[in-house]
């Protein structure tokens, strides 16, 4: 099996299962839209105060406390769903049992640097994924496999293995242009993962 980890659905397989990315749900929203209403309301209270010449009171009881703590179990409540979905997609995959699943080696930080993608890919959690599915695969018996950090997973036709030179990310269909395949993007990458004769045994 060859998952494809990205940030417009959180992970693909070759067998065209689509785990979405739990960002887009109307739960996280929610909560991601009441954590930036407690954080604004706290920023309120220290500009008054500063206004006013005073220190910020953060004292247990005060106002101020009392909302850095809400802010804090706004913050623990979408780790825990964020945790809880990562557990679920790895579960979800180990329960198929395949004889092996291959990722790729993704280089995050250098993602993260573009600025418009770096909290979408801090939240997705990659890092985590990867140790969850190691577990799994240790306990069922599954071999895990990843390819090198630069693989061409997306730009490999998994039809007829030519690579293509140009693929922006806003293509999200591989076309072909030498057997004419036309399919997914996330989908070709998958199935390009699956088939990897290039790769490390993770222990």
């Amino acid at each position: 099996m060859g998952i494809d980890l990205g940030i417009k659905d959180f992970a693909i397989t070759n067998r065209e299962q689509v785990f979405g990315n739990i960002h887009k749900t109307s739960i996280i929203k929610r909560t991601e839209k009441r954590l930036k209403r407690v954080q604004r309301a706290l920023s309120r209270k220290y500009e008054f105060q500063k206004k006013r010449g005073e220190k910020p009171a953060t004292k247990k009881g005060s106002n101020i406390a009392k909302n850095i703590l809400q802010i804090q179990k706004v913050h623990q409540r979408l780790a825990r769903m964020r945790d809880a979905y990562r557990a679920w997609v790895v579960s979800v995959i180990a329960k198929i049992k395949p004889a092996f699943i291959t990722i790729e080696k993704l280089n995050v930080q250098g993602m993260k640097k573009n600025r418009h993608l770096s909290k979408s890919i801090s939240d997705q959690g990659f890092y985590d994924f990867k140790q969850k599915l190691r577990n799994a695969c240790r306990k069922m018996g599954i071999e895990l496999r990843e390819v090198a950090m630069y693989y061409p997973s997306s730009k490999l036709c998994s039809h007829c293995g030519i690579k293509k030179v140009k693929l922006s990310l806003s293509e999200r269909v591989f076309q072909c242009e030498h057997c004419r395949q036309s399919i997914d993007r996330d989908h070709n990458a998958a199935i390009n993962l699956m088939q990897a004769s290039e790769y490390v045994l993770l222990p």
